[in-house]
């Protein structure tokens, strides 16, 4: 046997090989920034606040688009498909729409023009979230509450964009979608102290089961 130089071990020595470590849950950091976007995006449109109506676009670049892509991203070294193509798809979107808002918006000729450009995007966005609330019920009913009240928000937000006097149905998706905010906030909070107890503190709900078919 080949041995190193001045001694009599062997030239190649095993190597104990371990399992890397996981990571934590990223779905509660994700969750969150979703949820404060969409507060403050909420509170604008049901006209709420006093101030510029524009103190959610920073929010939407850097915590519900920059922060929810990551979040989404780590739940790919999770292998959770579901949680990684709805954190990226949002986080996308929120990076988009503060894009639109920045760089579009200012170019426009007039808020009838914006409206029919952000009723084709929240209609584009209300197609992929109608699928994910079907496969959401297969993770938890909290997730699932998530994407059912997003749902009922984004055809509000379609109607109201697209018709020409649906100031009052604009109100109604910004209510409903404080309403959002709020369930996404408990099920990241859930997500966080069921995680750090090991068990489950704050209730979620179990997910529906595939019935396997047995083998013919």
């Amino acid at each position: 046997m080949a041995t190193t130089f001045g001694t009599d071990r062997p030239a190649v020595q095993p190597v104990e090989v371990t399992a890397a470590p996981g990571i934590a849950d990223p779905a509660p950091l994700g969750l969150a920034a979703f949820a404060l976007t969409t507060f403050l995006l909420s509170v604008a449109n049901a006209g709420w606040i006093r101030g510029t109506g524009m103190q959610w676009v920073g929010y939407a670049l850097a915590y519900g688009g920059v922060i929810q892509l990551l979040a989404g991203m780590w739940e790919y070294k999770n292998r959770n498909v579901f949680g990684a193509t709805a954190f990226g798809t949002y986080g996308g979107f929120w990076i988009g729409l503060a894009l639109y808002v920045e760089l579009i918006v200012p170019h426009a000729k007039d808020a009838a023009q914006v409206a029919n450009d952000q009723a084709w995007i929240v209609l584009a966005f209300l197609i992929f979230n109608s699928y994910m609330l079907l496969w959401s019920m297969f993770v938890t009913w909290a997730v699932f509450a998530v994407f059912l009240t997003l749902e009922v928000t984004e055809i509000l937000l379609v109607i109201g964009n697209f018709s020409h006097s649906g100031a009052t149905v604009i109100k109604a998706a910004g209510i409903v979608g404080v309403v959002t905010a709020a369930v996404a906030w408990y099920t990241s909070a859930a997500g966080v102290i069921n995680g750090i107890a090991g068990r489950h503190v704050l209730f979620v709900g179990k997910p529906l089961t595939f019935t396997s078919r047995p083998a013919e």
